[in-house]
């Protein structure tokens, strides 16, 4: 059970209206999309996004940068969903692997990768690009930096703009995964924990 209750729309401030209708009218809120919708039936919001409602100002400057870095990247979508994973991982955000390994496997990510990030070891690529990525993550996650190589790596499969986007990424979900570890965000039901601690 989350540390924080579920907030219905009928509960919510005027400041939390606000953030609740930029999160269900935007991308994300679009059934359609890959990991979209994201109300109960009660119109509570799933994922960290209930909590995002909490601290409403923050929580609406957090969103927007996730939407933009969801929907307007210029990371070609293979390669953000690995990066994504490989930070849930890191994290073991439960809620977050729940959600990105699926996109991750729609977006073309072999599933033996995901197994291999699931398992902590390092996947077998046959992707080139998706190896520069996985290198680059893991590299920043496990030194906090990145070499010149893996840098000059990461830039001639992204371009500059590519490479900050991909570091925002993992910083982006780096903090979502700390929300929901925070605040113990349940997986939907029936859904078995993905991830061994």
């Amino acid at each position: 059970m989350s540390r924080l209750p579920l907030l219905t729309p009928d509960q919510l401030t005027k400041a939390q209206q606000a953030t609740y209708d930029s999160l269900t009218g935007g991308a994300r809120g679009n059934p359609q999309r890959p990991g979209g919708g994201l109300t109960h039936e009660d119109g509570s919001l799933i994922g960290p996004f209930n909590a995002m409602l909490y601290s409403p100002v923050a929580g609406e400057a957090v969103q927007k940068l996730g939407a933009t870095l969801r929907f307007e990247t210029s990371l070609p979508q293979n390669l953000a969903e690995l990066a994504i994973i490989v930070t849930a991982r890191e994290w073991t955000a439960q809620f977050e692997w729940w959600a990105h390994a699926r996109m991750a496997a729609e977006a073309g990510v072999d599933a033996s990768i995901i197994d291999a990030v699931r398992e902590r070891r390092r996947p077998e690529f046959t992707d080139a690009a998706e190896s520069t990525i996985y290198d680059f993550c893991r590299e920043l996650l496990d030194t906090r930096r990145v070499s010149d190589a893996t840098y000059a790596a990461a830039r001639d499969v992204l371009g500059e703009a590519g490479v900050m986007e991909l570091v925002w990424l993992q910083g982006y979900y780096g903090l979502v995964s700390m929300l929901l570890n925070v605040v113990e965000v349940p997986l939907p039901e029936g859904v078995e924990t993905p991830l061994e601690l």
